[in-house]
């Protein structure tokens, strides 16, 4: 494939930062989407900064769309990285799906494919979805793969499920060739504290004893957001168009294990309390279809992430005001 010409929806969020220096590295040439302009004191990728933005708010009016078009238009992407979302399942509500969360994640994907498939050379589109759409298991860690039947959870799920058909729709009835990432659980630096493994890590740095989990029986399909950029680029690149792919681990890691590996590195000593007790069992990724398809395996161990969460937490506290 030629050298990519990519739009990047969510490019000042988390994934979307290592997804615009993993794309530098290629030289590929960059445009950012974002729901506002870029702060001055804003911690975002180096390269964000670097490369043209437009302000896309999803919860914003349907006649914005225009002026985002315009700039698209004149960008001529070859490949579109759908990653703008409302991401922290808690943000998305439960029995009900929050207006913000369908408006951003649901209503938002549609937006996205409209201006997509307007263009006069569509472009290759991923649309990252979720392991949100996979049950859980009540008593163990289960394996899926891509053709299961569905059963999404909560409003984060529901939302991405819906996402996901009009992604398919656009590829059945118009054509465009979009490609959908079921995304299982990825960390690493720079990920908001609302998450597990920072949430733990600022702990440490800030001397909290004990540190408060919920809890350390928790199953779960954990990446490192490195390896999981580079599945999308690979899957925009050789993925097939209509084709859902799991993006994950493959690995059920006990939350506990996960735990234990920060804690080694950062104060053994340092005591821990579960706020939640019990089992949770997450969906586990099958990932032979990926793997298959553009050859993508994780390559970052357990253990690198870790680290490198921590080093990012600890010199986060160190750093002089």
């Amino acid at each position: 494939m030629p050298r990519q010409r990519a739009f990047i929806t969510g490019a000042d969020g988390f994934v979307g930062g290592f997804l615009l220096e993993a794309l530098a590295g290629t030289g590929a040439e960059l445009l950012g989407a974002a729901p506002r302009p870029l702060s001055a004191t804003a911690e975002v990728s180096d390269v964000l900064r670097q490369i043209p933005l437009v302000t896309w708010d999803f919860a914003g009016p349907v006649c914005d769309d225009r002026s985002v078009r315009e700039a698209v238009l004149e960008f001529r992407p070859t490949a579109v990285y759908h990653l703008a979302a409302i991401s922290v399942p808690e943000d998305c509500g439960d029995a009900a799906i929050h207006p913000l969360a369908q408006a951003v994640n649901v209503e938002g994907t549609a937006r996205l494919l409209r201006l997509a498939a307007s263009l006069p050379q569509p472009p290759r589109v991923m649309v990252v979805s979720s392991s949100y759409v996979y049950p859980v298991s009540p008593s163990e860690p289960q394996t899926f793969a891509e053709g299961v039947f569905l059963q999404p959870r909560r409003g984060y799920g529901r939302t991405k499920h819906q996402a996901e058909l009009l992604a398919l729709d656009a590829w059945r009835r118009e054509g465009l060739p979009v490609i959908i990432a079921r995304a299982f659980p990825h960390t690493g630096p720079r990920q908001s504290r609302r998450m597990m493994l920072p949430e733990w890590a600022a702990q440490f740095a800030d001397g909290a004893d004990p540190v408060r989990v919920h809890t350390l029986q928790a199953w779960i399909d954990l990446s490192d957001v490195r390896d999981v950029v580079r599945a999308y680029r690979l899957l925009v690149e050789h993925g097939t168009p209509g084709e859902v792919y799991n993006v994950g681990s493959g690995v059920a890691r006990r939350s506990g294990d996960v735990f234990d590996l920060l804690r080694r590195i950062a104060d053994p000593e340092r005591g821990v309390q579960e706020t939640r007790p019990g089992q949770k069992c997450d969906p586990i990724a099958e990932i032979a279809k990926i793997r298959e398809a553009v050859g993508w395996q994780p390559q970052i161990p357990i253990e690198q992430t870790v680290r490198d969460t921590w080093e990012y937490w600890r010199n986060r506290a160190n750093r002089i005001p």
